[in-house]
């Protein structure tokens, strides 16, 4: 039976029939049969966005946070639905998908609970007896285009700000994960949104770029947040400029830790295991480079190394920490960056393993610029050391790269630390923390090829609201003619 999409709050087949297939990537058995939308579904949920919006964004802040605290609760109690879809469609351990499902209610809440928080000033004017404001109001329909890697949380971060700030939305879910993404559609439809505000459609791989190209050129869509990797997201930007649509990207990273010689050893080592293979290193803010400085290297990569070499990798069902890789090709280009590593000096100090998508946590010592994994994104487990002499030498490292999004630096003397973290070029940037880090009132994003604008919190309310300039004025005014 194949998997629905959601528009105008009902179910409904493609309108040709046509469905596609997602395989376990640990098992090869099929793990969901979706509908596949076609340019023509996209505009239906579009038009579904657009009819729904009037009465939506005039309904009380109250209301819509009631119902997406409600969405909230549904989602938790739901929890095994959106766990077992994660694992089976994704690879996914059971205890990332657990944390998936706790931190997108979170991101609910949060949600609702700036919908009563509004938005604007009031600005004196030059001209007297004049009452100037800047009041936020709902753009209209928003477009939310999610990733596989943390498909909970970024799926319902695509559209739980646009719904709180009085948005309509169509969430485009991934190939990779349909069944995961169709699940936050019927927490908040269930919830009470009324129908046609949250729409949420698949597509086969292969009408991906035709149906995205669609809902961006729709001249409904007045807004459009991607998350995913750079390189979309660089057709992605061009598409809504083009339009002009303002969009929200959050990209790929490359984001480096920095182990300073007073660094705690042991702190550091516990949050770089964390940041680096977490999720099997699929996550935009995964640790993709540990610089540390020679003084403390030795020590530092011999217990990093044990802890790495220890980590339990295997079917995401079992006690893992690591699971699966998305796809058996994803798993196979670790090798290619392992291979290019050793062949140009890299020593294999952790891991290098792998049994089809699962593959074992690694480490390679002594990488430099020539190497591929030095300034390539891996997205997986293989992680890269890179030794450098001082300070001032893993703040340059930690900046030669085309991302900026997240980044962590350790050491204990705070204000050492802090002129590093204002010296990195990055959206986000932790003291003595791991890279991996989110909350949904924090404005979280990058910089640089890792996209623009902010999700979460106050900087989230201004990307799904657009201000307007309205005044109250003395009808008996002069004029000068």
């Amino acid at each position: 039976m194949s998997l629905d999409l959601l528009i105008g709050g009902a179910d409904s087949a493609a309108a040709d029939g046509r469905s596609f297939e997602r395989q376990d990537p640990v098992t090869g058995q099929l793990a969901t049969t979706a509908a596949a939308a076609d340019v023509d579904d996209a505009l239906r949920a579009v038009a579904a966005a657009e009819a729904a919006f009037p009465a939506w964004s005039r309904t009380g802040p109250e209301t819509r946070r009631a119902i997406l605290m409600k969405a909230a609760d549904i989602m938790e109690a739901r929890s095994r639905d959106f766990v077992d879809a994660m694992v089976e469609e994704t690879g996914a351990t059971t205890v990332w998908a657990g944390f998936n499902v706790h931190l997108a209610a979170g991101i609910l809440r949060e949600a609702g609970a700036m919908a009563t928080q509004g938005g604007g000033e009031v600005i004196p004017s030059n001209k007297p007896g004049t009452l100037a404001m800047a009041v936020a109001r709902p753009r209209g329909v928003c477009l939310g285009i999610a990733p596989w890697n943390a498909p909970v949380i970024l799926g319902t971060r695509a559209v739980a700000m646009a719904l709180a700030m009085g948005n309509t939305a169509v969430l485009k879910s991934s190939e990779l994960c349909p069944r995961t993404h169709r699940l936050i559609g019927e927490c908040l439809v269930e919830a009470g949104l009324p129908a046609g505000a949250v729409n949420v459609i698949s597509n086969a791989p292969e009408d991906a770029a035709e149906v995205v190209r669609a809902l961006i050129e729709a001249p409904a869509v007045r807004h459009v947040n991607f998350t995913g990797s750079t390189g979309v997201g660089r057709i992605i930007g061009r598409l809504a400029g083009g339009n002009l649509k303002p969009a929200l990207l959050e990209l790929g990273g490359k984001a480096p830790l920095l182990v300073l010689e007073d660094a705690d050893l042991d702190g550091a080592v516990n949050a770089a295991i964390f940041g680096a293979f977490m999720n099997q290193g699929q996550i935009c803010m995964s640790t993709e480079r540990i610089i540390v400085v020679e003084a403390v290297a030795d020590a530092f990569v011999e217990k990093l190394a044990a802890r790495a070499a220890a980590l339990p990798h295997g079917d995401p069902r079992g006690q893992v920490v690591l699971g699966s890789l998305v796809t058996p090709a994803a798993a196979e280009k670790m090798d290619a960056l392992i291979a290019d590593a050793a062949g140009k000096g890299a020593k294999l100090v952790a891991g290098g393993t792998r049994d089809g998508a699962v593959h074992a946590a690694t480490l390679l010592d002594g990488v430099t610029a020539e190497m591929r994994i030095y300034a390539e994104e891996s997205f997986g487990p293989v992680k890269p050391i890179i030794r450098v002499k001082d300070t001032d030498e893993a703040v340059r490292v930690a900046n030669d790269t085309e991302y900026g999004l997240s980044a962590a630096v350790f050491s204990q003397d705070i204000t050492r630390a802090f002129d590093v973290a204002n010296r990195l070029e990055s959206g986000i940037c932790h003291i003595n923390g791991p890279t991996v880090a989110d909350e949904p009132q924090m404005p979280f994003g990058g910089t640089k090829a890792s996209g623009y604008g902010r999700f979460g919190g106050k900087a989230g309310m201004a990307e799904f609201t657009e201000l307007r300039w309205i005044t109250v004025e003395d009808p008996k005014q002069g004029y000068p003619f």
